[in-house]
């Protein structure tokens, strides 16, 4: 039986070298529009993940869609480029958004699917999806975007507090920008580069602190949670180091943190 780690190192594997598997009866899509990148999971009917396709995007913002026809056109190639790896036709998708939004912002996130000819199959909160992927029903999850930094906490499954604060990975790209004294597309390139990963988090390390103080602030009740970090400006390797010394607790961070909330949002929970 497959564990949440080797089916989310497996998926992170489908995501970037393109390669599929083959389903074991009906495949599910699962649509995460994120504030830098938009991820497509797929899954067989064991939960298993099957493929995943991704793109560089900037279509979201605070979790809010701001570039509609980008939106519509990115999940559109996506889910053509994946359905016909897999040799399937997507009808439906399960999407996921952030906790808390109202319902006219969820809305537009099951537009999006629907101007790509896909039913809304299941709208999902974005801390439930990535606990759905790490095997969680109890615990904090701190997902730490491109815009947002999200601290959720989950009891059964179930989201009962949610905090959202504008720190995230744009943030260390301004920082890097101005300290630097660099273009913002020339800092967020050396963000990624691994070979400047030492120069990056010597400045980054007050902006992944300012994070951990956001979800220390949010969780001060909550000690006998677990603590969960996940999303793609948390890839740094002293990030969860960094939160833990702030928390003051232990903090998890799988090995691919920007795939949790995608994997989870396809994934079948037991209602389905």
């Amino acid at each position: 039986m497959p564990t949440p780690a080797s089916s989310l190192a497996r998926f992170a594997r489908q995501v970037r070298t393109g390669k599929t598997a083959t389903p074991k009866g009906a495949v599910r899509l699962g649509v995460d529009l994120g504030t830098g990148n938009i991820v497509l999971a797929a899954v067989d009917a064991r939960n298993r993940p099957v493929g995943g396709a991704w793109v560089r995007s900037t279509v979201v913002r605070d979790g809010v869609v701001v570039d509609w026809a980008g939106a519509v056109g990115a999940v559109r190639r996506l889910r053509d480029d994946l359905a016909g790896r897999l040799g399937v036709a997507f009808r439906e998708a399960a999407v996921a958004v952030p906790p808390g939004i109202d319902p006219g912002t969820a809305k537009v996130f099951t537009n999006v699917l629907e101007a790509c000819g896909l039913e809304a199959a299941e709208v999902v909160d974005e801390p439930v999806a990535a606990a759905t992927a790490l095997g969680v029903a109890d615990g904090v999850v701190i997902d730490v975007g491109h815009g947002t930094t999200g601290v959720s906490v989950l009891r059964d499954g179930v989201v009962v507090r949610s905090v959202d604060e504008a720190t995230g990975g744009h943030h260390m790209t301004l920082v890097l920008s101005g300290g630097l004294r660099m273009e913002y597309e020339e800092a967020e390139a050396l963000k990624r580069e691994p070979a400047e990963a030492g120069l990056v988090i010597g400045l980054i390390r007050p902006t992944l602190e300012k994070m951990a103080t956001i979800a220390a602030r949010a969780t001060t009740d909550q000690a006998d949670l677990p603590v969960y970090l996940v999303g793609g400006s948390s890839s740094f390797a002293q990030a969860p180091s960094i939160f833990e010394a702030v928390l003051g607790r232990p903090v998890s961070r799988p090995d691919e943190p920007l795939f949790p909330t995608p994997l989870g949002t396809a994934m079948r929970r037991n209602r389905d």
